[in-house]
């Protein structure tokens, strides 16, 4: 007994015919009377009775029945799973992210995903949130960082509630402040992301509600150049409060009322991960989980 030997079987009887089943298998009907006739001999069974117009499965036919489509399915996914490991050999993560984001914590996990799966490829597409929705949207990149509310096109998962804060060089006059009102930091020359991002949206829209027009001093759409222009004095920018840690030569200053930004990892909703873009979503929502469950203890049990 072998696979295509119980292909066949169920290929006759669900035509209820040879004559059928061999027009669909592309095959003589002779060579397929032959291969059912020596299933029967190998098992020692009637497998269907014969009639002049249609064919039926006996009763032992009917069990084998049962078995085979269980040991096709079972082959299938078998197949499918191999695919699935072999994917982690071979393949690409095709990802966006935003400026902060890429220059914060995603080296880290980027480097450690690879040191997990040496074999595959990792393109990293940068851009704003709201770009790279529209990426994922159409299928140009399969993974993104995206902000606010999940559109009906695409599926995600929660990555963080970020808050946005000021960032002040350490010798500003407002350094020592923990928090302050937003029209007093709109007030201060900015240094800003460029039309299109998400937070120079969400800061400008801010802005208007307050009926401020902001000074604008620069505008960028690389993280690490306004964090620099920050630090030459020239503004203040606002930033993912994240963003700013273990940095001694700037300060952050929290919005009064506090402001803050829900980032996720989206995809293309109904459209399958390859097993390279599923690893690095899951290894991806593992490690930030990690380091905000590490982050909470740290400030429930901060070290003496």
């Amino acid at each position: 007994m072998d696979l295509k030997q119980l292909s066949f079987f169920l290929e006759v009887a669900a035509a209820q015919g040879f004559t059928r089943a061999a027009e669909k298998l592309h095959i003589a009907q002779s060579a397929l009377s032959i291969s059912i006739g020596k299933l029967e001999d190998e098992l020692g069974v009637v497998l269907f009775e014969r009639g002049k117009r249609k064919v039926s499965l006996t009763a032992e036919g009917e069990v084998l029945a049962v078995h085979a489509r269980e040991i096709l399915q079972g082959v299938v996914k078998a197949r499918q799973e191999i695919e699935d490991v072999r994917g982690l050999l071979k393949g690409e993560v095709n990802v966006g992210l935003t400026p902060m984001l890429s220059s914060f914590f995603f080296p880290k996990i980027i480097a450690e995903f690879k040191r997990s799966h040496p074999g595959l490829q990792i393109a990293v597409r940068g851009d704003s949130a709201w770009d790279i929705q529209r990426l994922v949207e159409s299928g140009a990149i399969d993974l993104g960082i995206i902000v606010g509310p999940v559109p009906e096109e695409l599926e995600a998962h929660h990555l963080v509630r970020e808050e946005v804060v000021a960032c002040v060089h350490r010798h500003h006059p407002y350094a020592q402040a923990k928090k302050l009102p937003l029209r007093t930091l709109l007030s201060q020359p900015l240094i800003h992301f460029k039309e299109g991002y998400s937070l120079r949206e969400i800061i400008d829209e801010l802005a208007r509600k307050e009926g401020i027009t902001p000074l604008v001093m620069a505008e960028s759409n690389l993280f690490s150049l306004i964090r620099s222009l920050v630090k030459e004095e020239l503004g203040l920018a606002f930033f993912l409060k994240m963003a700013l840690a273990r940095d001694a030569e700037v300060a952050a200053i929290s919005c009064d009322p506090p402001l803050y930004l829900d980032l996720s990892i989206a995809w293309k909703k109904n459209a399958r991960l390859s097993p390279a873009n599923r690893a690095f979503l899951n290894f991806l929502i593992q490690e930030i989980d990690d380091y905000y469950q590490l982050r909470q203890a740290a400030r429930t049990f901060p070290l003496p």
